[in-house]
């Protein structure tokens, strides 16, 4: 027999091994400081009080005079983290949290729940079928960075590119200072603007994301400007290229967004990671420039699911019809 508890402050979250930052009570501190944002740590404990897994999950509010909107959607990265290596009693637990945080998320107002970066395609398939979620395919990629160098990976003509474009003057390096972070968000906020689907969190969160020591923001330069940059979590051995931007329309020639990638990928291969994982390759259109663009790096393309519920039964009902298999 299991208990399932959400936590929403950090002063009483329970001590626990957080091998995984995004389930972490580091990255809780960070979302409950950060505005527009409310996380809430899921436990599940045994008889006696024994954690068994956790899982974060958070609200994000969302608002714009143009166009005019205002909502707040539940996020989840991954399926959360476990105490046990047996498949049955993870996925025993994931419904348990699952079902606890809908309900939260429910009372909440939330105009819809997504889940994404689960680890493996068909993980808690029937529990999210049983609360009504429905599955959207959605393609992750990721780049080995053992056994081979990421260069010798590299077509050759995209490594003459980098090292022409290193000649003309373009440098990246980690953000170490609040201005630093402060370019670097004026670029993220510009560049998803008046795209729906991304949410960016306020500056505040990347300041303290920053300081966090097993993250990194990595600016792009050319001379006087910051042209381009990207937020790296470094968890579970792996790098998670979390967020990605740059003036590409107004620097062209320099190949920001390029620059960026590739320097986030050879500093993580410098420093022994085992992969770097891209954690939003673009909407799952057919064609989609964002895809192609990171696939250009030689990375493996998988197809999994992002799994989606909408908190107006006839909505839900429509898109689940829509997305059905």
């Amino acid at each position: 027999m299991s208990n399932v508890r959400i936590i929403t402050k950090s002063s009483e979250l329970p001590e626990m091994d957080c091998r995984d930052y995004f389930h972490s009570t580091d990255l809780f501190k960070i979302l409950e400081q950060t505005p527009g944002c409310s996380p809430y740590m899921v436990v599940a404990t045994d008889d006696e009080g024994r954690i068994e897994a956790h899982l974060l999950a958070m609200i994000n509010r969302r608002g714009s005079w143009i166009p005019p909107y205002l909502y707040s959607a539940g996020r989840v990265y991954g399926e959360g983290q476990y105490e046990t290596d047996d498949n049955t009693e993870k996925a025993r637990l994931f419904e348990l949290m699952l079902e606890a945080i809908t309900k939260k998320f429910r009372r909440r107002l939330c105009l819809y729940i997504e889940f994404s970066n689960i680890t493996k395609k068909m993980f808690g398939y029937k529990s999210f079928r049983k609360f009504s979620y429905f599955p959207v395919r959605w393609m992750q990629i990721h780049n080995s960075l053992h056994d081979k160098s990421p260069e010798e990976r590299l077509p050759e003509k995209l490594r003459n590119r980098i090292a022409n474009t290193y000649e003309s003057g373009v440098t990246t390096g980690e953000a170490t200072t609040k201005e630093d972070v402060s370019e670097f968000y004026k670029i993220l906020k510009n560049f998803y603007r008046f795209k729906f689907q991304r949410f960016i969190p306020r500056e505040s969160f990347f300041e303290s994301f920053y300081k966090d020591g097993r993250n990194r923001i990595f600016i792009t330069r050319y001379k006087k400007w910051v042209i381009g940059g990207c937020a790296v979590v470094y968890t579970k051995g792996n790098a998670y290229l979390w967020y990605l931007a740059s003036k590409r329309k107004s620097f062209p020639m320099q190949h920001p967004n390029l620059m960026t990638v590739w320097h986030a990928m050879d500093y993580s291969y410098r420093h022994g990671y085992h992969h770097i994982y891209f954690m939003n390759v673009g909407l799952p259109f057919r064609k989609n420039p964002q895809r192609e663009f990171i696939l250009r790096f030689q990375g493996k393309p998988a197809s999994t699911y992002r799994w989606f519920r909408f908190s107006f039964k006839w909505m839900n009902k429509v898109l689940n019809w829509l997305y059905r298999e």
